[in-house]
């Protein structure tokens, strides 16, 4: 093989080495991040001292969504129009 080819593969091996390497450390660190978020949302969650129930029913308004205890319910908004969104 020639000189320059042999010793272009050899840097070639070292960057792919190098870059595994990095990559490992990349998904430590995003796995930390994510870990501390967590963590973070804990803390929030727990600070707010409500029920299983009052937290899902908290989460659902937020979302858009009818809680299950009043999925039953309709909203009805009068708009300026005279028309009434249900």
């Amino acid at each position: 093989m020639n000189p320059k080819t042999t010793r272009i593969a050899g840097e070639i091996e070292k960057t792919k080495e190098k870059l595994a390497g990095v990559m490992a450390r990349l998904r430590e660190l995003e796995k930390q991040k994510n870990e501390l978020e967590n963590a973070e949302l804990v803390a929030v969650i727990r600070g707010m001292k409500a029920t299983p129930e009052e937290f899902e029913a908290f989460l659902a308004a937020r979302r858009g969504v009818p809680s299950p205890e009043h999925a039953d319910t309709v909203q009805i908004q009068e708009t300026g129009d005279n028309q009434i969104d249900i």
